[in-house]
């Protein structure tokens, strides 16, 4: 493969075309001044400077002492790996925002989808946000296997909606977690109620004024959120029966 083709998949990895072309240069002279690399990659040597200081805050260019002079030295091409991961990991992490404004109404914010665990924990920390003082925040889930998805998480979630002041009730199925959630109610400012032996969610059903959201708890990983005033109006009627049907 020659350097143009090479240059082109750095590109397509996020590299500019200049910083494509003095790292190939880099690589293929080893540790080299910034004239050698001026020369080899046919810019002007003011222009490469820069152009280094960019691809040693990438980690894909290091430098090094030989006496009074400093040389210049790509970094294993390995490291071009991460900087992969590190972009997936940021567009992940950002997915929520993107699918936040994905509308599949297009009229109206009725039905969104969010796929995958941390686009999941992103829409619950966002859920926090959209919540305002002493309004319900209501749930159904089974809260044993909602814990297992990720217990650190969901753990530090329970803790910061705690200081939140809002009416947090919350409906579990059976089970040793539900009951010790139960025994610990006051101390996460909540409501606990545990739901009739027989019970079996797959489902967390989360209500709060502006938002249903169903999250799926088995694979596939999923959520969908509904915005509309009388869906949610009926849900609430719902966890109200069930709320004061059970001692």
């Amino acid at each position: 493969m020659n350097h143009a083709e090479l240059i082109k998949i750095l590109q397509n990895i996020g590299l500019s075309e200049n910083e494509a072309k003095v790292y190939c240069s880099a690589l293929s002279l080893g540790s080299s001044t910034i004239l050698n690399l001026a020369r080899n990659a046919s810019m002007k040597r003011s222009t490469v400077y820069a152009i280094v200081e960019a691809l040693k805050q990438k980690g894909l260019m290091h430098i090094k002492m030989q006496g009074l002079k400093k040389l210049y030295t790509a970094a294993n091409p390995e490291q071009l790996e991460h900087i992969l991961e590190q972009r997936q990991d940021n567009f992940k992490k950002h997915l929520p925002d993107f699918l936040a404004i994905y509308n599949l109404e297009s009229n109206n914010n009725f039905v969104k989808y969010y796929e995958g665990l941390t686009a999941v924990k992103a829409l619950y920390e966002d859920s926090l946000k959209q919540i305002k003082p002493h309004e319900d925040y209501l749930v159904i889930t089974n809260q044993e296997q909602w814990l297992q998805l990720d217990e650190k998480f969901f753990m530090n979630y329970i803790k910061k909606r705690a200081k939140l002041n809002i009416n947090t009730r919350l409906l579990f199925q059976d089970s040793p977690i539900a009951r010790e959630h139960k025994r610990l109610e006051k101390n996460f400012n909540e409501q606990v109620k545990i739901l009739p032996a027989g019970t079996a969610l797959e489902i967390d059903l989360v209500l709060i004024p502006n938002r249903l959201i169903i999250h799926q708890l088995i694979p596939p990983i999923m959520a969908i959120v509904i915005e509309n005033k009388s869906v949610i109006k009926m849900q609430q009627e719902l966890f109200e029966i069930i709320w004061r049907s059970i001692n």
